[in-house]
């Protein structure tokens, strides 16, 4: 379980600094987002549909590189208006079925899709079919670093889980419903006005 666990947290601190990087390329679409505007309107003949795809690309890059971190982090989206109800152990059960069954399948099959669908792409040189577009295959190479990403993150997501419910380790993102946190938030501004 050590060496399982070691490989889990380099997987973390891979993902976790990649994920923290790709959240400049917000920043940076935003910019040319805003930067593209002004071109349009001072001077149009230097405006192009690559300025456009950039955006896109890069709001693409933040969203697939930061899925891992996302799913690390134990952010991710989920209605836990029953998964709250349960115990926490229960609670992990639910989790690494769900990592084991769904999400690591899952991941797989993008991945054994992927690879092909990248290779063609980048071998053909592919390009964009707007005029003044960018290769494409860079956006789709993107699709295919996200995945594994995801897929080794959900790997060190299951050790993690197993580590825990065997009490290896301690729980490193405890949960809290989101009733509890605002009960949490609450407390903390009454006593702040009291103040």
């Amino acid at each position: 379980m050590t060496a399982l666990l070691a490989l889990s947290r380099l997987i973390d601190r891979v993902n976790e600094i990649i994920g923290r990087v790709a959240g400049y390329a917000i920043l940076l679409a935003v910019l040319i987002s805003a930067g593209n505007a002004v071109i349009r309107k001072v001077a149009p003949q230097y405006s192009s549909n690559a300025w456009l795809e950039a955006q896109w690309y890069l709001f693409g890059a933040a969203f697939l590189l930061a899925a891992a971190l996302t799913l690390k982090q134990n952010e991710h989206i989920r209605i836990d208006i029953v998964y709250g109800l349960w115990r926490r152990r229960s609670q992990h059960w639910i989790d690494l079925f769900g990592h084991v069954l769904f999400l690591l399948p899952f991941c797989i099959v993008m991945l054994i899709y992927l690879f092909p669908y990248v290779s063609r792409s980048f071998n053909s040189g592919e390009v964009s079919t707007n005029a003044g577009g960018l290769i494409i295959w860079p956006a789709k190479g993107l699709l295919l670093v996200g995945f594994i990403m995801l897929t080794a993150q959900a790997i060190s997501e299951i050790i993690k889980k197993i580590a825990v419910m065997s009490g290896v380790i301690e729980d490193p993102t405890p949960f809290v419903s989101s009733h509890d946190a605002a009960t949490a938030e609450a407390e903390a501004l009454i006593e702040e006005i009291k103040k």
